[in-house]
């Protein structure tokens, strides 16, 4: 198995797609949809004049429920290379876009892709693989538009950790509601959010128990996430308001697997890994975030449902945002 990244560098500058064709001219109603789906409001890309937003550029590209017509054989020789070798799973890690020129309706896009990179063994949280890097080269009447790198990680997923024994002591219950700390059980820490010059206000909020949103400095438009400029102006200008921490479900998704006891929450009933609730809160201020819903058991989640901000203590060095149910949970 060690000489099987010679034979997958072997495929290092060689075609992934050649010559493929957009399904789609750039238009207005992909580009209407996208910006209803991102809360993009910018008037650049509206009415007569209209560009696409650039974070589109892979958009125009993709195969669709169809698929794709004109993937290279080298790219499927690569992946099943992968498959027999036993790295069966794949997972979208990140990309990477550099924009040239804009697009705008009525475009026929072009574009060409190479299997840039394939990285050494790698060992991560899922498992062990090869990051595979392509880069995607947008063009339009021949003109480079914009560069799309992508990459993936086609990896063998780690074995499951044997389950662990029943507590030998029912008497052991769940304590510390506020914690999220089961005792009798060993805990670990939960990741660390990345934390820049772009967000470090919000976490140092957080600190103080403060639930702080951006507003920006010239047309007030309030954002969140935390941003560098304005979506709405593009002005770079902006101060910051302290949400009053009342707020809704919008949205929600329950998180089944896998159980981790670090990601314990307090249902209403006492503290679980899971299943637990994840929500998309929108703040009585109209912006929305992603946190736990708290306080209720995760079936009697509801879109609608009003919750109020209060600060999970996860560690001793974290703390989070968490948003308690208001009704059918704990008050």
């Amino acid at each position: 198995m060690n000489d099987i990244h010679d034979r997958l560098r072997a495929y290092e500058g060689r075609a992934a797609v050649t010559a493929g064709v957009g399904k789609d001219l750039v238009n207005e109603p992909m580009i209407r949809h996208w910006c209803e789906v991102m809360g993009d409001t910018d008037p650049a890309y509206a009415g007569p004049d209209a560009v696409a937003p650039p974070t589109m550029l892979q958009a125009w590209t993709m195969g669709g429920l169809s698929g794709h017509t004109d993937r290279s054989e080298a790219y499927d020789e690569l992946l099943g290379l992968l498959d027999g070798a036993g790295y069966t799973s794949v997972v979208a890690t990140d990309c990477e876009q550099e924009y040239l020129r804009p697009l705008r309706p009525g475009d026929a896009i072009t574009f060409d892709a190479v299997i840039e990179s394939v990285s050494e063994r790698k060992t991560t949280k899922l498992g062990t693989g090869y990051f595979v890097t392509t880069r995607t080269d947008v063009r339009v009447d021949g003109e480079l538009a914009g560069t799309h790198r992508f990459r993936i990680l086609k990896y063998a997923p780690r074995t499951p950790n044997p389950s662990p024994s029943p507590n030998p002591n029912p008497s052991l219950k769940a304590t510390g509601k506020a914690t999220g700390k089961v005792k009798g059980q060993a805990k670990g820490k939960r990741p660390r959010p990345v934390i820049n010059r772009d967000n470090a206000g919000f976490w140092e909020g957080v600190a103080a128990h403060r639930l702080l949103v951006q507003r920006c400095g010239a047309c007030e438009t309030l954002r969140f996430p935390w941003l560098p400029g304005c979506n709405a102006c593009g002005s770079m200008e902006w101060d910051t308001v302290e949400a009053s921490g009342a707020g809704t479900v919008f949205s929600y998704v329950v998180m089944h697997h896998p159980p981790f006891p670090a990601f314990t929450v307090s249902d209403g009933t006492g503290d679980t890994a899971g299943p637990y609730a994840v929500g998309l809160i929108e703040l009585a201020e109209g912006v929305r975030m992603v946190s736990n819903v708290v306080g209720v058991p995760y079936d009697k989640v509801r879109i609608g449902m009003p919750v109020r901000l209060e600060f999970l203590r996860v560690d001793e060095e974290l703390e989070l945002p968490v948003f308690r149910a208001q009704d059918g949970g704990e008050g």
